[in-house]
């Protein structure tokens, strides 16, 4: 029988890009009439590292989400010199802290330089003792497809380091990450809609597709197949992370082109499109609700969004005051809409 209808009760994304300014303003909303609840990335320019940026920022997101049901879920950028008074102070202000490696990606010029345990122990102690979350953007300098892979032996150490200490893998894209998740207590992922969908090959295979330019890379089909199988049987460990990124549109069709997928508007859309193929609809809310809600034990604000089998043209571009961002499936027909 075909389902024509379908209910997501307090969807979470659990890591997203809202920048800030107008661009913050324009996409901020395109997430919070739909969420309940996300996890918001500190990599301003410059980083979000104290109490009074933190709780500034999530001032101006909630105005921006202006009045919708939804609560921005705060991180901190990694520094190895926090001390435990800081992070007992501001411990009930954030969901986790963010680490990223020095110039990984987008705004991580100030990221951590050494990824030696030693080096990081002092905020990682702290971080442990206080219960504070651990979100990692796993992937070292080395050749582009393999720098996921390579970083796999440093989310082990840390792990063997600090067995109390909660880890997320942000964003996972290979198989050597699935596999990981099950051998740690303490390890957990996020995975993103774009790499649930695509390969390298639809970025670069053909004529470059720049709005499907991303990092980390999108990845071979054998790993797409294991994110795929690991968020259809919503894994207990693994929960949905869009990682939707927007950049100006002169930012992604250009030389130099910024590495982002932004997926906010259709996500919910086209994950009940993937999980209705594939006849997994009854473990969507888990994968991209419940299992969040058990690994960082939240209640979100109650929400209920409710998509009906009906086709929807996706913008070409969402555009706001001296901001644009073009999505994911720009001018595209897709399956599911969200109830009007």
């Amino acid at each position: 029988m075909s389902i024509t209808t379908f209910e997501i009760n307090e969807p979470l994304d659990m890591h997203l890009h809202l920048r800030d300014g107008d661009m913050l303003k324009l996409v901020g909303p395109l997430t919070s009439n739909t969420f309940s609840g996300a996890l918001i990335m500190p990599n301003l320019v410059p980083p979000v590292t104290t109490k009074e940026d933190l709780l500034a920022y999530k001032k101006r997101i909630l105005e921006a989400c202006d009045g919708d049901a939804f609560e921005p879920y705060m991180t901190l950028f990694f520094k190895n010199d926090y001390t435990y008074e800081f992070l007992e102070d501001i411990k009930d202000d954030i969901i986790g802290i963010k680490l990223y490696p020095a110039g990984i990606t987008t705004n991580s010029e100030t990221g951590v330089a050494s990824m030696d345990v030693e080096v990081l122990r002092p905020t990682l102690e702290s971080m442990s003792k206080l219960g504070i979350p651990l979100c990692i953007h796993g992937e070292t300098n080395g050749f582009v497809m393999d720098r996921e892979k390579e970083f796999m032996p440093i989310y082990e150490s840390i792990a063997s380091a600090f067995p109390d200490l909660k880890i997320i893998m942000e964003h996972i894209t290979t198989k050597d990450a699935v596999e990981l998740l099950d051998k740690y207590d303490n390890l957990h992922a996020t995975v993103t809609l774009h790499h649930l969908l695509i390969t390298l090959d639809d970025v670069a295979g053909g004529m470059l597709a720049p709005h499907l330019f991303c990092k980390p890379i999108a990845k071979r089909p054998e790993d797409r197949s294991a994110l795929l199988d690991a968020a259809l049987k919503a894994h207990p460990k693994l929960m949905f992370g869009s990682d939707s990124a927007p950049h100006p549109k002169h930012k992604k069709e250009c030389c130099g082109c910024a590495a982002g997928v932004f997926t906010s508007p259709i996500a919910l859309q086209v994950l009940t499109d993937l999980f209705d193929k594939y006849q997994c609809l009854d473990n969507l809310n888990a994968f991209v609700s419940l299992n969040a809600q058990k690994i960082y034990g939240k209640n979100p604000v109650k929400k209920t969004i409710k998509l009906i089998k009906k086709d929807f043209v996706v913008p070409a571009i969402y555009e706001f005051e001296n901001e644009n961002v073009v999505p994911m499936f720009a001018g595209e027909t897709i399956p599911w809409s969200l109830e009007d």
